[in-house]
């Protein structure tokens, strides 16, 4: 009797293989910020706002987290548009969304955005196993000479990966 061959799972669109499908991405935020801890929390999302993002259609780039005086988390001013096919209860596309964490979770959050110059920094949103997630992480502002550096190195390694491909070739 042969012996069954072990079904390998297909990788999501994202490309990575762990049953996450990426739906908004930030990419500006490595440019602009120091970031350093990264955190993962479920939305709060109403219906329209979900269909939405299985659609793919969400953007991160003015987003950010505050956590209230209550020691509560938000996501501000991300844009989910309104669904296509919603009726006139459709959501606001740049409603406060909570952020599921636990508890100590968001005490260590607070202290840290206590610090000065610390924020919070959205910089994924993605499906896990049938539920949005939202991967953040803390940040400290880049000046411009970091900034500038930052695309140096960039470029550095761009050229230097381009010399060694011509390399192998020859």
């Amino acid at each position: 009797m042969a012996a069954k061959k072990s079904k390998k799972n297909k990788p999501s669109s994202s490309g990575g293989g762990d049953g996450t499908k990426l739906v908004a991405q930030n990419r500006r935020a490595r440019f602009d910020y120091h970031l350093d801890e990264r955190y993962e929390a479920g939305l709060q999302l109403v219906g329209t706002e979900v269909k939405s993002l299985r659609d793919g259609k969400a953007s991160l780039a003015q987003a950010w987290v505050k956590i209230d005086e209550n020691g509560e988390a938000w996501l501000m001013q991300a844009h989910i548009p309104e669904y296509a096919f919603g009726n006139r209860n459709n959501h606001d596309p740049t409603r406060e969304r909570k952020l599921l964490l636990h508890a100590r979770e968001l005490d260590r959050l607070a202290h840290a955005v206590a610090a000065k110059g610390v924020t919070l920094v959205p910089t994924r949103l993605y499906f896990r196993q049938g539920k949005a997630k939202l991967e953040f992480a803390l940040g400290r502002g880049k000046n411009v000479a970091d900034k500038r550096r930052t695309a140096a190195q960039r470029d550095a390694k761009r050229e230097i990966d381009r010399e060694l491909k011509a390399r192998r070739h020859a």
